[in-house]
């Protein structure tokens, strides 16, 4: 048996992580949009809209963060990479959700 440890002082940037967390949230607030408007026959209400609204900024101010959170030296990166995926995920998915309701 061959373990091999590697002892570090490295750790998570805090905007990877928070970036991570804005994308969770940018995310669950566009499925949770989603299943209400399809629940409500396909028209979204005011609150579905604001809640979408918001986390399209939600998203920006996590891409930015992720951004940021990347280009910090001596840092691990898996949460920031999770965040600017999930960020740019929830803006590609606002804007579909956008160019859809433009054509239907």
């Amino acid at each position: 048996m061959n373990r091999k440890y590697i002892f570090t002082n490295k750790q998570h940037s805090y905007k990877g992580i928070m970036s991570s967390l804005l994308g969770v949230i940018d995310v669950s607030a566009i499925i949770i949009a989603v299943y209400f408007t399809y629940l409500n026959n396909g028209v979204a209400s005011d609150r579905i809209s604001a809640s979408c609204i918001l986390a399209l900024v939600f998203a920006i101010v996590g891409l930015i963060l992720g951004y940021m959170g990347k280009n910090e030296a001596g840092k691990f990166y898996l949460f920031t990479y999770i965040g600017i995926i999930l960020n740019v995920l929830a803006i590609i998915s606002i804007g579909l959700l956008l160019s859809a309701g433009a054509y239907l």
